[in-house]
């Protein structure tokens, strides 16, 4: 590592909801900045209008909010090189393009979207591709063929016109990506990008090495679709006679089956999100999944991110997002994507959810009880809750494993009733009734000894008496110890519902 002061960005365009790769790509600039003491900033990159999206800023700004990832500069806190929102910084870019062709590194293009249209059609009929490069850009309407009083006439006549980058002819570009290694092209693949629009905005390529440049950025960690345009930007540094800052390409986010980027189509698909939140398109109304409102902790949500593309070197998976910084090292992010495993990332989720105290949880389930229309005690949720915790992947999944505890069943599982409740059950569970009636220590520990002792004198089956008395207790086959669910319903309720079970299945004839 250089002595330069780190500093890192991740740099969105609002044009809609933030996918899961870029919360990754997010995540991964913050744990190299906390690493190496240095400062994460964001930066919001709309420059492009058309694409732009109400309400996208605000969901991404939200986004990082709800996943604890916090920011040292930028939009949602200032800083002195601000401002942080590329649409503020407009006036800036058109001097640096100027500087641009004034070096010639740069040349004014007049080509009309209908002439450079023609231009692919007529290059499509000979079965060929065009692109505006260092062989066609000599035949097309530029300040490099038109002599400088010519491009000056069409400048103060109000041509529309764009600004290029002149790609050098036969230049090999030798670039360091601190994934990747050495990345090498030549200069005759790559096309004259356009630097800055007719409508007066900068393009992608000049504003991010720009506001890079002047907000002092020393490292670039970005998604691998960003790899195609390393050429361009290590020119453009060359070009102002400016320090690059380091890059670091990521890996893809796969989908969880087949080829390809995961998309949201995945995700429609197969049932799980792409998006930390919510999201509800303000054009269609269409409204996508997110991991929080699909009962995701936060840090099981980000603990997953960082394990999709990097290897800590040991066998831990459950990281804090403190203990993530201290182990993250970019060079053990690896080269090739990551598939995407919705079951791994409900397993991260099971994983905090048995680390959070029964308190917390009984907090965020009680508002569920409610809605099932049961007004519950704090304390006994909390009872509950340590009971069943570790048979849920999320909070919303409690009631089906606990609801028995709050309502007493109002059914029987007629599977379980014909597999479970034999001819001689109606009789023990009379019997059953009649010893816990008085039981004097009702705890767990207590009538567990004192059942288990009576099946054994009796001589029944442990099974056959256990299973009919679950039976009634839940109306199913399921749930935690069962002496641990009567000392927690209470004697009282234990021989209310054993009285109602056994009216409601009767003597097997």
């Amino acid at each position: 590592m250089s002595n330069r002061e780190i500093r890192v960005r991740f740099a969105p365009s609002p044009t809609g909801p933030l996918h899961i790769g870029g919360v990754r790509t997010a995540l991964y600039n913050y744990l190299f900045a906390k690493k190496n003491g240095g400062k994460f900033i964001l930066r919001i990159e709309d420059t492009d209008q058309t694409r732009f999206v109400s309400g996208a800023e605000e969901y991404i700004i939200e986004a990082f909010g709800w996943c604890g990832i916090r920011f040292d500069e930028g939009v949602t806190k200032g800083g002195k090189y601000g401002p942080y929102k590329q649409s503020e910084r407009k006036a800036m870019y058109s001097e640096y393009a100027e500087r641009l062709v004034a070096s010639g590194h740069a040349y004014y293009a007049f080509d009309t979207a209908e002439e450079l249209t023609t231009q692919r059609k007529n290059f499509e009929a000979e079965k060929k591709t065009f692109t505006y490069n260092a062989a066609e850009r000599k035949h097309l309407k530029n300040s490099l063929v038109f002599s400088k009083s010519e491009t000056q006439k069409l400048l103060q006549s109000g041509t529309p016109f764009v600004v290029r980058f002149k790609m050098p002819e036969d230049h090999v570009v030798r670039m360091h990506d601190l994934i990747r290694g050495e990345v090498i092209v030549n200069s005759n693949v790559l096309d004259d990008k356009v630097l800055f629009k007719s409508d007066g905005m900068p393009t992608y390529h000049l504003a991010n090495v720009v506001d890079d440049h002047l907000m002092k950025i020393s490292h670039v960690i970005r998604g691998e679709e960003w790899l195609p345009s390393l050429p361009l930007h290590v020119l453009l540094y060359e070009a102002f006679g400016w320090d690059a800052p380091q890059f670091a390409h990521l890996p893809l986010l796969l989908k969880p089956d087949g080829k390809g980027k995961l998309s949201k189509r995945d995700g429609d698909r197969l049932g799980f999100p792409v998006f930390p939140l919510q999201w509800t398109d303000p054009k269609t109304g269409e409204t996508s999944s997110g991991y929080r409102e699909s009962g995701y902790f936060p840090d099981a949500f980000v603990n997953m991110l960082a394990l999709l593309g990097w290897n800590p070197g040991d066998e831990r998976e459950v990281f804090s997002l403190e203990e993530m910084a201290e182990a993250f090292s970019i060079d053990r992010v690896g080269k090739s994507g990551s598939r995407f495993d919705p079951e791994k990332a409900k397993w991260f989720n099971h994983q905090y959810m048995q680390k959070k105290s029964n308190k917390e949880l009984a907090a965020q389930f009680l508002p569920l009880i409610e809605k099932e229309g049961v007004m519950a005690d704090m304390d006994y949720v909390e009872k509950v809750v340590g009971l069943v915790k570790e048979r849920a992947h999320f909070v919303h999944e409690l009631w089906e494993q606990s609801g028995f505890f709050f309502k007493a069943p109002a059914s029987f599982d007629p599977k379980a009733v014909k597999k479970r409740w034999k001819q001689a059950s109606y009789d023990q569970m009379m019997e059953l009734k009649e010893l816990l009636s008085g039981v004097g220590d009702f705890s767990s520990e207590n009538t567990e000894t004192v059942v288990k002792k009576w099946i054994e004198e009796k001589e029944y089956g442990m099974g056959a008496v256990m299973n009919a008395f679950r039976l009634l207790m839940v109306g199913a086959l399921k749930g935690p110890h069962l002496f641990d669910i009567i000392a927690l319903l209470g004697q009282e309720e234990t021989l209310r519902r054993l009285e109602i079970g056994l009216f409601e299945l009767g003597k097997k004839e």
